[in-house]
């Protein structure tokens, strides 16, 4: 009989979920909702209740321990929810790594709602606010598989307070209808509320998700029914101009100090974002700058092929995955971070292009049809013989079945508005495009995922073979993890505005997994698991691995996982595995290692955490030892200090080389307030023999409206003698008109 309890509530969750959940109705408000986070106004005492949450992690087959109440109301401007959450019994602590806007992770205590006003079940807003009052925003993409389909970086007007009582804490939200995108005349949106109780590692839901899906799912939401259809917030119109000034100055190089003289510059530009309908926007920017997004955290690349970084520049950032979802990783026809980026062979380096312009229009167009058109153009670079690019990607995204879409993609890239004097290498004719089409599926139940996509690119010399398609398709149930993938990119595919790893390859791979949950107070889920991937190339097999893994999921949120590999790979180039410039391994060779893969994190909600990652063992015709990761300590609520590293072993038979590569990163985190922060990011390579300083400091004075003091510097590591420093001052505002 102990065993019949549980499996009875987890069929009782299940079968609700099958059901037409209760639904929430919510009413205009009849007075007026002060942001206070005390819950004295009568319609909080009149508004239906939300209540009933039922637990998540570390099991998902009962109630909640710690309860939460829910009431939502509005006016003409704002949607309202406030959220009673109440704590278990004992001393309470609550959990943040900091007052920074945008926390994420377990390590937080926190109250979340998803929003998804077209009742797709694939895009969602999400906004959470934690007992200290900080707020997070985010947008949700794809269905909510991963955690990478949840964006915080996207950035809008909202606003929310948070008090701490005996036995619970209180938020209460006020987001402003032009915020939100939706449909007008509609009486119905699909929502759900989230909470993380930290100290109980305890997470819970309004509506049951089971816990082999991310508790970002919007799959698993209720009805939100309004009183009355929804009208039009009215215009909808942001500026968002800046004023920078900045100082540059290059120093030094590898022979020694340079004879430039420092740059001093000041810019004027900005965005605008203008509300085409209640769920159509236009982004426009005008000489944008983005000198004060973070810096990319540096790594060591042992790789043969290019490493992807994340776009984090807000203008491309709402409905970003309607432009840059399209394929699979490492086969994208579309990367933003290709725009206003352009190499230079005689420093051996990518270097920042002005942008003159760029609009983006993206959006809703009915509940079942996305659009996206983007036009930018970048300015030319005698220097490097660059001429004017301009830039132009359309999407469309048709959704079909409960939750599943087909997608289009165009992407073009030429040059534009040259003067035609200038010869710039004969590159005035020459244009790159790619056409595509995805097709996403998403069972409603979100037990099937996957994609099928075909792209081909298109050239003025248009070779054969100019084409990528693959497919993917994941089934997830409670038990069982399993995912296999198919891919074919063409020799000559050349997607010049995406990104692409690698060419010429027929790739096959599959993963399955096993999870056990047992009756523990200290394990809440492992299993074994079993992985290929192999590549072929038409000819013969180039790369291969197989995998043996384990993995641990600890009820005070800490993972463990291994793997145990057999990977065999073929060179076609000549090749330097120690990183260090040495001798290189000859073409048309092969190799085959056995290694160990391992990665532990650590609980975080403790106030020291760390996580540790290897991946050791044989290694081309050697060995490499690798231990990365980092260890850091929080300073609750108000910062907290972070050592990244990364260590790399590497010995090889002469006459290679050997390596030792070192990769430090010290981090500084302080919020002196909910609007005031600092970071400081020092990082050394040796790899590429550089030590980098970037501090930055900001001050939200009013919502999305900034002041940053951004500092750069690098050095030679030896002689710490300075390469390059720079300085920047930037406002930005946020006003609507």
């Amino acid at each position: 009989m102990k065993y019949l309890y549980p499996l009875l509530l987890c069929w009782n969750v299940y079968f609700l979920q099958a059901q037409t959940l209760p639904p929430l109705h919510i009413h205009r408000a009849v007075g007026k909702i002060q942001l206070d986070a005390v819950l004295d106004e009568p319609d909080w005492q009149t508004a239906e209740v939300a209540s009933n949450f039922t637990q998540y992690f570390p099991a998902d087959t009962s109630l909640a321990n710690a309860q939460t109440e829910v009431r939502v109301t509005y006016d003409d401007q704002f949607l309202y929810i406030c959220a009673k959450l109440y704590n278990l019994p004992g001393e309470r602590t609550y959990v943040t790594p900091s007052l920074r806007r945008d926390y994420r992770g377990e390590a937080n205590d926190g109250f979340s709602m998803i929003i998804d006003p077209f009742l797709d079940n694939t895009n969602a807003f999400q906004f959470g606010v934690n007992p200290f009052g900080v707020q997070r925003e985010g947008l949700i993409a794809n269905g909510g598989v991963t955690s990478d389909d949840l964006s915080l970086n996207w950035d809008n007007k909202w606003y929310a307070e948070a008090k701490t009582y005996d036995g619970y804490w209180i938020v209460e939200i006020a987001i402003p209808f032009k915020t939100l995108r939706f449909k007008e005349g509609g009486t119905i949106w699909n929502v759900n509320f989230y909470r993380i109780d930290s100290q109980n590692a305890e997470r819970s839901t309004w509506t049951p998700i089971p816990r082999n899906f991310l508790v970002i799912s919007p799959a698993f939401t209720r009805q939100l029914i309004w009183d009355t259809p929804l009208r039009k917030p009215g215009s909808n119109v942001a500026l968002i101009p800046y004023v920078l000034g900045s100082y540059a100055h290059n120093l030094a190089d590898e022979n020694g100090r340079t004879n430039e003289k420092p740059n001093y510059n000041w810019e004027l530009g900005g965005d605008a974002k203008v509300a085409v309908g209640p769920a159509l926007n236009l982004d426009l920017t005008f000489n944008p700058d983005f000198s004060q997004v973070e810096v990319d955290q540096q790594v060591t690349n042992l790789d043969r092929f290019e490493i992807f970084f994340p776009e984090r520049r807000q203008f491309f950032l709402e409905n970003a995955d309607l432009f840059a979802s399209f394929g699979a990783d490492g086969i994208r026809p579309f990367f933003s971070r290709r725009i206003g980026i352009a190499y230079d062979d005689s420093r051996r380096e990518n270097i920042l292009k002005t942008i003159y312009a760029g609009a983006r229009l993206s959006g809703k167009v009915g509940n079942n049809l996305r659009v996206g058109l983007l036009n930018m153009q970048v300015a030319e670079d005698e220097a490097i013989d660059l001429p004017s690019i301009n830039y132009t990607v359309a999407a469309l995204q048709q959704k079909t079945f409960s939750r599943s879409n087909v997608s289009a993609i165009f992407v073009n890239k030429q040059p534009l508005f040259n003067n035609t004097d200038t010869i710039y290498n004969g590159q005035l004719e020459a244009y790159n495009r790619v056409a595509g089409v995805d097709y996403n599926l998403a069972s409603k139940d979100n037990r099937w995922t996957g994609k099928a996509f075909f792209h081909h690119s298109f050239e003025n010399n248009q070779p054969d073979q100019s084409f990528a398609t693959g497919f993917r398709l994941v089934y997830g149930v409670r038990e069982w993890d399993v995912s296999t993938l198919g891919r074919y990119i063409g020799a000559n595919y050349n997607p010049e505005v995406g990104f692409l790893r690698r060419r010429n390859i027929r790739q096959l791979a599959h993963t399955t997994w096993y999870n056990f949950y047992p009756n523990s107070k200290t394990l809440n889920r492992h299993g074994p698991g079993f992985d290929f991937d192999v590549i072929h190339n038409g000819e013969r097999v180039i790369d291969y691995d197989i995998n043996l893994m384990y993995r641990i999921t600890f009820r005070n949120t800490a993972l463990f996982n291994m793997r145990l590999r057999r990977e065999y790979v073929y060179l076609f180039d000549a090749f330097d595995p120690s990183g260090t410039g040495g001798l290189r391994l000859p073409k048309d060779s092969d190799y085959t290692a056995h290694l160990i893969i391992a990665n532990f994190l650590s609980d975080f909600r403790k106030l020291f955490f760390y996580e540790l990652h290897t991946r050791s063992g044989q290694y081309y015709n050697g060995t490499r030892w690798n231990l990365e990761g980092s260890v850091g300590y929080r300073f609750q609520p108000y910062g907290s200090f972070a050592l990244n590293f990364s260590y790399n072993n590497i010995n090889l038979p002469q006459p290679y080389n050997d390596g030792q590569l070192y990769l430090i990163g010290p981090r500084f985190d302080f919020t002196f307030t909910r609007s005031i922060f600092w970071t400081t990011f020092i990082q050394y390579n040796n790899q590429i023999d550089n030590i980098n300083i970037n501090s930055r400091f900001q001050w939200r004075f009013k919502p999305v409206s900034d002041l940053f003091i951004v500092y750069t510097d690098n050095y030679f590591p030896e002689t710490f003698l300075a390469k390059s420093r720079s300085l920047v001052i930037k406002l930005t505002y946020w006003l609507n008109v």
